[in-house]
């Protein structure tokens, strides 16, 4: 019987903390004319060129939705979370070259997580990774090899991918120790879940515009909303 209301009295605290989450929401846009993004010349890789054949693949720095919201904006919570360590994905974060691009083009993972690189092009690529504060790297990948693995053992901000094959592709990946971030896509829409109710700091960052920060106060009420508007220097 002891046992019985254990569980119970358990069950009852897990649901209720998960009730009681908070989150912050928010919507990134630019502001002024934007500039027009030019198609990707892909002609010295004919496998490349052929994926892209019927419509050009355009430049990824800057990617706009409708009304000029932001995509590939990565959000984090920089300040305001408790001192603890934070449950792993059981499963690796997918980075994709296909059509010659890296997608996503902005994302984070978690120090430790693995990161599976895929390569379904049928070309040669090289994933190489600019690394600052982990351990720099450059992998080859013929055709013939379709995936690899890795790992990161130290956070870092905005570690850029290349690769040295197809001088377009980019990539940047942020190793985090919590999981409490999140990546806009066309939409310019983000949403970080799943927070103790508390005050925060949010940082958002876009790869040639630069980084916003913003306070916010979660509740157990509603969600905290922190919008952000970039433009050009």
């Amino acid at each position: 019987m002891k046992l019985k209301f254990a569980i119970t009295v358990l069950s009852l605290c897990t649901l209720s903390a998960i009730a009681h989450a908070g989150s912050i929401t928010g919507t990134i846009k630019f502001e002024g004319q934007a500039p027009t993004m030019k198609p990707i010349d892909m002609k010295a890789d004919p496998v490349c060129h052929a994926k892209h054949a019927d419509e050009p693949q355009l430049n990824e720095v800057l990617v706009l939705g409708e009304g000029q919201t932001m995509a590939n904006v990565f959000v984090e919570v920089i300040e305001g979370l408790p001192d603890k360590e934070w449950p792993m994905p059981e499963e690796p974060f997918v980075l994709t070259q296909a059509g010659c691009m890296y997608s996503p083009r902005v994302f984070g993972i978690r120090v430790g997580q693995t990161l599976k690189v895929l390569n379904p092009d049928g070309t040669i690529h090289n994933v190489n990774g600019l690394a600052i504060i982990n351990k720099p790297f450059n992998k080859g990948m013929p055709k013939t090899l379709e995936q690899i693995e890795m790992t990161f053992d130290q956070p870092e901000s905005f570690l850029q991918f290349r690769c040295d094959v197809h001088s377009w592709m980019r990539a940047f990946c942020s190793v985090m120790t919590h999981p409490f971030f999140d990546t806009t896509e066309t939409d310019g829409t983000f949403e970080i879940a799943d927070l103790p109710a508390g005050e925060y700091t949010i940082r958002a960052t876009h790869e040639k515009l630069g980084e916003q920060t913003a306070k916010v106060t979660v509740t157990d009420d509603e969600p905290a909303v922190a919008d952000f508007a970039f433009a050009r220097p």
